[in-house]
């Protein structure tokens, strides 16, 4: 297991010529020619999609490598997010669901006493991606019918926590905090690096609907309620249910508690930092485009 690099490193697939630092640089020549937008992270520049989304440079081309590279197996487990939703979170419970056999949650030896959820399980942007539209996720994802766990959480709470997130990384930088009501206005109109919340969220809910199997859908505020009976749902999904004698040795509220380190996110944290102008704003986007699609946040 490995943290996130610069440049994907996928094994190359039968007939291909280039190396991944080839597609790296192609891919990013080809994005730098699309039309940009100025984002909110560092100064950075967003572009803008063939299909509509915006993403900064690195994690927009790592995706098109990925596409390119990534051999999915059926066996597969795709954690998926917007960004600041719960992607840490869901990523340590997926780990120590998955492995506790290997890695009792209760043991001394866990991984996550040395190493955090993202070295455990990377990022497709980079190594494996957690943050695509799933329009954009590789097409061997969809070929391979490997399964997908997506995390929604109450959009005013990801604007928040996106706007809290950037303003760190700009004062290291030295630049100046942008406004609440400014990261606000390019949330509402969708220029963010995953593109806009509302279109992610619907493309997994749907194929959820479509397809539950394949696809789990979490909301972060059901989550935080009951942690411990979405272990559960999430063990039966990936075909890992916890026997019996495991629950009689607590063994879900063990990886509950491994894991609750990583639960930061606040539900309603929103009502601190936004005035209800802005809030009755984004309600009403997200009623208007949730509408008719059963869903709700």
């Amino acid at each position: 297991m490995s943290s996130s690099s610069s440049i994907p490193t996928f094994p190359p697939q039968e007939g291909d010529a280039e190396t991944n630092e080839e597609l790296y640089g192609q891919f990013t020549e080809l994005v730098s020619s699309w039309p940009c937008s100025r984002g909110l992270s560092r100064a950075n520049q967003l572009y803008r999609h063939e299909k509509g989304w915006y993403s900064t440079l690195p994690p927009m081309v790592g995706a098109m490598v990925a596409d390119a590279r990534f051999a999915a197996r059926p066996s597969d487990i795709v954690v998926a997010t917007m960004p600041k939703s719960g992607t840490t979170w869901m990523k340590a419970l997926l780990y120590s669901t998955v492995n506790r056999k290997e890695h009792p949650p209760g043991g001394p030896g866990h991984p996550f006493n040395s190493l955090g959820p993202h070295e455990c399980i990377r990022h497709l942007e980079y190594q494996l991606y957690t943050h695509v539209p799933l329009a954009s996720l590789p097409r061997s994802v969809a070929a391979s019918a490997c399964r997908i766990v997506y995390v929604c959480r109450d959009p005013k709470d990801t604007l928040v926590s996106t706007w809290t997130f950037v303003n760190k990384f700009r004062a290291e930088d030295g630049l100046e905090p942008i406004s609440v009501e400014t990261a606000a206005d390019y949330f509402c109109d969708g220029v963010s690096a995953s593109g806009p919340y509302w279109d992610h969220a619907l493309g997994y809910w749907r194929a959820h609907l479509a397809n539950p199997e394949r696809v789990l859908f979490f909301r972060y505020e059901e989550m935080s309620r009951d942690p411990a009976a979405h272990v559960r749902r999430l063990a039966e999904f990936v075909g890992r249910p916890f026997s019996a004698e495991e629950e009689e040795d607590g063994a879900v509220d063990a990886v509950v508690k491994l894991c609750s380190f990583f639960r930061r996110g606040l539900v309603g944290d929103w009502e601190n930092y936004l005035s209800p102008e802005t809030a009755r704003k984004i309600d009403a986007i997200t009623e208007a485009k949730f509408r008719g699609f059963g869903l709700s946040v």
